[in-house]
């Protein structure tokens, strides 16, 4: 059984057991979290995209850790103007575990 999951306006498939990427959710770590948004469930039964049947549905997390991701560069330069800027950026993240999918 898996899900697809949305969340920060992306879209993840978990398996119950998956740790996975997400950005950064206000939480401490070690707390549990539910995201409710499922798009769709595949179980052994068969496939549900019913949105009827997915508003109850959730996938229940357990937060294993946060950090930032590598630095993404941004350089701009203007020839025969002496403009050159550098900037950095380095996005915040939540790693989840899932510890079950209800459906």
């Amino acid at each position: 059984m898996y899900a697809i999951v949305k969340s920060g306006n992306k879209q993840y498939r978990v398996l119950e057991g998956d740790v996975f990427r997400v950005e950064k959710i206000d939480a401490l770590v070690g707390d549990q979290v539910e995201l409710n948004d499922v798009s769709m469930l595949v179980k052994d039964d068969g496939i549900v995209v019913d949105p009827a049947k997915l508003a109850s549905a959730k996938v229940v997390c357990q937060i294993v850790g946060e950090g930032r991701a590598r630095k993404v560069l941004v350089f701009k330069k203007k020839r025969k103007n002496n403009y050159t800027r550098l900037r950095g950026h380095r996005q915040p993240y939540t790693m989840l575990k899932v510890a079950q999918i209800v459906g």
